[in-house]
């Protein structure tokens, strides 16, 4: 199946990226693994007519506002992200209203929509940059309430928290790590920002899954407790064979992460289905605050 799939994707010039929470064969069959933001900006980059994204929607969409001359495929229709369902357009323009005039920072795990109502993006390896570079002392941040927090403890501004989520960073505890810490003493525990602030301060590394990667490579340490979804573990241990890397719990797996398979990416390169377009109205003022994020 990863020989039809390379085969397809020669003849319809097509790329393939994979998130590195995608399961083991898409990641390893991939042109590129990383982080959905990188992702589409490195694809944007190449002379390739389709681009297969094996993640989630709001992830083809932002593929598609970086690429607009291109095909963006999403191998699974129903592959979505709960973060992101948690704000609409209708409801973030309804809090804009209620709120004196000032910045919105929203996450890039996030729709198109939203985005597009919004002065900047961020990432989760940015946000405190992006947050201190803005000139007010409130700001308004969607859709992540972690992450609002994590970016206010940081830097001191007024942050009005948006109440969503990421259910499976949010469901880890510190029983969790107080017991992976037990099983695997002297590991270095590193800990996403979509994670609890409780789980922040129990962290030794606090990053984003690259600066994970980045991290896990470059310490001298051996030993790691992964405070994020369990698919990068895949990547790690790929890239570090030498070192070991265990899951702060097995609980933190996003079942529409682990939807796409090779038969769907082979399937949806055959018929050109699952395209994600974003619509010009849409996509002009998205881009607009991904730039701004780019640009700082």
């Amino acid at each position: 199946m990863k020989a039809k799939v390379r085969k397809l994707l020669k003849e319809k010039n097509a790329i393939m990226l994979a998130h590195n929470y995608q399961l083991p064969e898409i990641q390893d069959t991939a042109d590129m693994c990383g982080d959905s933001l990188e992702l589409s900006r490195q694809a944007a980059k190449t002379d390739a007519d389709i681009i297969v994204f094996c993640g989630v929607h709001f992830m083809a969409e932002t593929a598609s506002i970086l690429s607009p001359d291109k095909t963006v495929l999403l191998p699974r229709e129903d592959a979505g992200c709960e973060m992101a369902d948690m704000i609409t357009a209708e409801s973030l323009q309804k809090k804009i209203e209620s709120l004196p005039p000032m910045p919105v920072v929203t996450y890039v795990n996030s729709t198109a929509v939203v985005k597009a109502l919004s002065t900047i993006c961020c990432t989760s390896a940015n946000v405190v940059k992006i947050t201190e570079s803005l000139d007010a002392d409130e700001i308004l941040m969607t859709p992540d309430r972690n992450l609002a927090k994590y970016a206010e403890s940081q830097t001191g501004k007024k942050i009005h928290i948006w109440d969503g989520c990421c259910p499976y960073h949010d469901r880890l505890t510190p029983a969790h790590v107080v017991a992976a810490r037990a099983k695997h003493p002297g590991a270095v525990f590193m800990a996403h920002p979509e994670c609890r602030p409780e789980i922040i301060a129990l962290a030794d590394v606090v990053a984003s899954t690259s600066g994970m990667i980045q991290h896990a490579q470059a310490a001298a340490d051996k030993e790691f407790i992964v405070g994020t979804e369990v698919g990068l573990l895949h990547t790690l241990n790929k890239q570090n064979p030498e070192k070991k890397f265990y899951p702060a719990s097995e609980e933190l797996l996003c079942p529409d992460m682990k939807k796409i398979t090779l038969a769907n990416v082979a399937n949806c390169l055959e018929n050109l289905s699952g395209e994600v377009k974003v619509p010009e109205e849409i996509r002009v003022p998205a881009l607009a605050a991904v730039k701004r994020m780019i640009s700082i």
